[in-house]
């Protein structure tokens, strides 16, 4: 491995793929060298499209490649947990797409692999490792604000291609909780520092059998409490609010973001975060102004760090967030379709 850059081979073809390439091409800390599809023509068009150096026919070959230090995996949910393991097996750093697991059980698999190969494990959620949800993190953590009491957190959006898209798939991992849902309770993991005690959830389904909307309560230690909300049938909306003993913070916690109010090339658009310092509703929110870009390229770039500079305090610590997330999740997906409220277990 270089000492300043880590290379990177992509696992897969998807859409998504297209624009972290695309994100990360300038970057001086990651380098995009190779690409696999399980067709070969699929893999080749692809490298070439998006100028990728080399192209695999199969996921296996990608994965044998001595010269890639890392795996970026933007492959369906239901395949995230057997390829991560797989990647970590063949001694490769790997950065997942959210949700890491479905469940627990394949979270504490998939990082038990990491640690036994003495490789990196992260869960991409884009908007984490933007500028301004570090300073979001410098806030809670300098308690100037207070204690926190209460999350509000949601994500939506219209479906595209609702025929075609791989989010209306059960076999796949699809539905609103495991898509934009996932956003929503990473920042109230966030925000928490923990995994809730229980949980109620509420949901309508679409005909194919996945939630394409739903509604969620959490609650934390000490009286604390949590509202989620996804859907993927609804115009957008994206926010978190979170209410302390001293304070209130508003965010839109986006995953790419402009300085530009009308939005930039790419659709990236300004992102709100504000804080109020006290509790009187007299008291003028203030704007935080931060560094702006992909979030693709932070979260790329942060991965490389932790990697290069073998930073395993925070391999641990996102380890820990993902973990409570997946069995969060699952809870949340098993309340709404038993209609009760779910303990978590650990």
């Amino acid at each position: 491995m270089a000492t300043n850059s880590i290379n990177i081979g992509v696992l897969g073809c998807a859409n998504i793929a297209r624009q972290f390439i695309r994100d990360t091409r300038n970057s001086q800390v990651i380098k995009i060298k190779a690409v696999a599809s399980r067709e070969k023509e699929k893999s080749e068009a692809f490298a070439k499209e998006n100028e990728v150096p080399k192209s695999y026919a199969t996921y296996e070959e990608l994965l044998a490649d001595e010269t890639l230090d890392a795996i970026y995996i933007p492959l369906p949910n239901s395949m995230h947990a057997e390829w991560a393991i797989k990647a970590a097996e063949a001694g490769k750093h790997i950065l997942c797409e959210k949700p890491l697991a479905l469940g627990s059980v394949q979270a504490k698999d998939m990082m038990k692999a990491a640690r036994n190969n003495n490789v990196f494990l992260l869960e991409a959620f884009p908007y984490y490792f933007q500028p301004q949800t570090q300073e979001l993190l410098k806030l809670l953590k300098s308690k100037k604000i207070g204690s926190i009491k209460s999350v509000q957190s949601c994500f939506g959006f219209t479906l595209p291609n609702p025929q075609t898209n791989i989010r209306l798939v059960p076999e796949l991992g699809g539905g609103a909780l495991l898509d934009a849902g996932s956003y929503a309770l990473s920042i109230i993991r966030l925000a928490m520092g923990e995994a809730p005690l229980s949980v109620y959830a509420q949901a309508n389904w679409a005909q194919s059998g996945v939630d394409i909307s739903m509604m969620a309560i959490l609650s934390y230690a000490n009286g604390r409490h949590a509202q989620l909300s996804c859907a993927m049938d609804a115009a957008n909306y994206r926010r978190a609010t979170i209410s302390a003993t001293n304070g209130t913070i508003d965010t839109e916690y986006l995953n790419h973001t402009s300085a530009l109010e009308k939005g930039d090339s790419f659709g990236y658009l300004t992102s709100q975060l504000r804080v109020r310092y006290g509790t009187a509703n007299s008291i003028a929110f203030e704007d935080i102004k931060c560094q702006t870009g992909s979030g693709f390229l932070f979260e790329a770039e942060a991965f490389a760090h932790m990697v290069l500079e073998k930073n395993n305090q925070m391999f641990e610590s996102n380890a820990q967030a993902s973990i409570d997330n997946a069995a969060t999740l699952e809870a949340l997906a098993m309340s709404a379709k038993i209609g009760k409220a779910v303990n978590l277990d650990f």
